[in-house]
């Protein structure tokens, strides 16, 4: 019963991660009622999770991950929480190409579209790769194409359990919060874009318990990756930073000109045509501005401009799109 709990956190009470860890346990374990479940994600609408909260979701969806060793291979992840309501083209989805067509190895993890009409697992599902959780499969699209896709319901179970609540609410909940956090290889390095300042804080607090290397990114108009169309926080273990687009020598974006994510085919449209390199510039340049802070979050070594440059390669070249046909001939 999840009623005692309940009214806790209607009395303005927060939980332990430990309680939180053992409810999204049973969550997945569909002891509770789906109007409980529902009551229960609702606290979270109306209020901010703790770091104490989050940190117990995620323990309780690693507990309960299908485990997947991807530990050959130096990866990186760039995932999005999405919820931020911007209704762009998938630039995270396409910026893991590019990084991939840029010689490093990309792990990523993705889920459909909750808040948004095509989430990267409907891109890449609608482009015809078949979800897999076989090690081995994954292993060798990593090796030969360079990169490999997670889609999160075959590996977490407790989200499986909660899709069609989420997808029947159509609004963000700290699901969308975990994504990025729970990727089931647990890649060395992270690139996260988050829809607020508030979840960035959190992100950065509990990233920095680990050892992953991290940057965690949001533009402070509400995106949850680098818009260019305002400045934008990039933090890191090193520190924080807020930029500009100036700042990657890039001219400024408009709203209107990254829009285009609501229907899968619309969407399937822009990222073909981007990956193909016939994307506008201001398609082209928040793919390359993402990609590239990807590439210096694991090669921190490289300077900001050299890794603009590789993605800008990357993409123009043919490299990324390469990688898709690659990745789509292994499947």
């Amino acid at each position: 019963m999840l009623q005692p709990t309940l009214k806790t956190l209607f009395d303005y009470q927060t939980l332990s991660r430990e309680e939180a860890r053992q409810i999204l346990v049973n969550i997945a374990g569909e002891v509770y009622s789906k109007s409980e479940v529902v009551a229960f994600l609702s606290v979270f609408m109306m209020r901010p999770v703790t770091v104490e909260e989050l940190s117990g979701f995620r323990d309780a969806l690693l507990e309960l991950r299908l485990p997947i060793d991807l530990s050959d291979f130096d990866t990186i992840d760039l995932c999005g929480t999405g919820g931020d309501g911007k209704n762009t083209f998938n630039i995270s989805t396409l910026a893991s190409f590019v990084t991939a067509g840029a010689g490093v190895k990309v792990a990523k993890h993705g889920n459909y579209g909750v808040s948004s009409g095509c989430g990267s697992s409907n891109m890449l599902e609608y482009l015809g790769y078949k979800f897999t959780t076989d090690n081995d499969l994954l292993k060798r699209q990593l090796d030969e194409a360079g990169i490999c896709f997670l889609h999160a319901p075959l590996f977490h179970p407790a989200m499986k359990a909660v899709a069609p609540i989420r997808r029947e609410l159509g609004i963000k909940t700290f699901f969308n919060m975990l994504g990025p956090m729970v990727n089931p290889s647990n890649p060395g390095s992270q690139l996260v874009g988050v829809f607020d300042l508030e979840l960035a804080r959190i992100y950065q607090y509990i990233y920095q318990q680990g050892d992953k290397r991290f940057a965690i990114i949001h533009s402070i108009d509400g995106y949850d990756e680098v818009s260019l169309t305002a400045p934008f926080k990039v933090i890191t273990q090193s520190g924080e930073r807020l930029m500009t687009h100036a700042d990657l020598n890039m001219k400024p974006n408009t709203p209107e000109s990254i829009s285009g994510g609501h229907e899968v085919d619309e969407a399937a449209k822009i990222f073909t045509k981007v990956l193909s390199g016939k994307g506008t510039e201001p398609q082209n340049n928040v793919v390359i501005a993402n990609a590239g802070l990807a590439i210096n979050c694991i090669q921190p070594e490289k300077s900001l401009d050299d890794c603009l440059d590789m993605a800008r390669e990357s993409l123009l070249s043919g490299s990324a799109e390469k990688v898709l046909k690659k990745l789509l001939e292994i499947n």
